[in-house]
């Protein structure tokens, strides 16, 4: 609880300090021209609030181990360099946008070379460095008995996070959607990662404990921020906030053995990835939209609801699939207790 309560703490007390910086430099938000219409008057909103998340994640999972019997693990680390890293990229391409007052930041290429790097060193890292397994995970290392062997592991590792990132990013469209919903996933992460130290001997996580505290901190810091961040939103937190959120979650996920668990704790992003990706396959191949506009969540605004009612409905969706995720995983759990 410390490290969340620290984490959540650190995120409502220096957001003020940042928003007040940001107005006074004119930093503020450039919204895309062919977005919804009704986003034209946020332009000007600080952004960048990812600043205070990664560093309220980073303080609650720092002081979480002056307790004696907090130890350091490199799982633990790992995943603090996943989210730092990220940040790193996010934050480039915030700048560049706020410097240059347009909607586009880093140019694909760049963006997409520096996270398959992030993704790659995470990897490699994972694998000889913090002795990650590298079977295809469920619920649990050997839940499907598929061992993928270093190399595929690596790959599979590094677009999990590359892919991870960027569905946050594209869920980041809405005042608190992003942090609202990724509340939900590091919650039950933390009590899978907790569960998995109570039950080492299923699990065969020896970090579990660590990641239990890192998802804690992240848990912590999405909801101090989404304190500012709620609609009408005081600050926005950028692609610093929503790269670092992601690969935050994946890198969690793939540590503790829940490569594919990660599809359900994490379904709300799954689905609004995918209307993207139904939405330029459609037009593409057939010269026809699904949907009004995409993401998901820009569709039901056209549609005529009201701002506040996507976020919250969504919210919901998000809480649900956390709900379910960690269902399944407890439903495992029983299952092998019986065996």
């Amino acid at each position: 609880m410390t490290s969340g309560g620290v984490a959540l703490w650190v995120a409502v007390l220096t957001t003020p300090f940042l928003i007040r910086w940001l107005l006074k430099n004119n930093i503020g938000q450039q919204i895309r021209e062919d977005g919804p219409q009704v986003h034209i008057a946020k332009a000007g909103t600080p952004t960048m609030g990812g600043i205070c998340i990664v560093g309220a994640v980073v303080t609650g999972f720092l002081t979480a181990h002056v307790i004696p019997g907090v130890h350091w693990s490199r799982s633990g680390v790992l995943v603090m360099w996943a989210i730092i890293g990220a940040a790193l990229i996010g934050f480039a391409d915030d700048w560049i946008k706020v410097r240059h007052r347009r909607s586009l930041g880093l140019n694909k290429r760049a963006k997409f070379t520096s996270q398959l790097a992030l993704g790659l060193s995470f990897s490699l890292l994972a694998v000889y460095w913090a002795h990650a397994s590298t079977t295809l995970s469920f619920t649990r290392y050997n839940s499907i008995g598929l061992h993928m062997g270093t190399g595929v592991w690596v790959v599979w590792g590094t677009l999990i996070i590359v892919a991870s990132a960027n569905a946050v990013n594209l869920t980041d469209g809405l005042d608190g959607l992003a942090a609202g919903s990724a509340t939900f996933c590091f919650a039950c992460l933390a009590i899978i990662g907790y569960w998995q130290y109570r039950h080492f001997s299923i699990y065969h996580v020896g970090d579990a404990l660590d990641l239990a505290l890192a998802s804690v901190a992240l848990a912590g810091a999405c909801l101090g921020f989404l304190w500012w961040n709620a609609a009408p939103a005081k600050i926005f937190m950028g692609d610093t906030g929503s790269l670092s959120i992601g690969s935050g979650l994946a890198a969690l996920c793939l540590l503790m053995n829940l490569d594919l668990l990660l599809v359900i704790i994490g379904g709300l992003f799954v689905i609004v990835t995918l209307s993207v990706v139904i939405q330029v396959i459609s037009f593409r191949v057939f010269h026809r939209r699904v949907f009004l506009m995409a993401p998901l969540h820009h569709h039901f605004e056209l549609m005529g609801w009201p701002e506040t009612t996507v976020i919250v409905r969504f919210w919901i969706l998000a809480g649900l699939f956390a709900a379910l995720g960690l269902g399944i995983f407890y439903g495992d759990f029983l299952s092998v207790g019986k065996l």
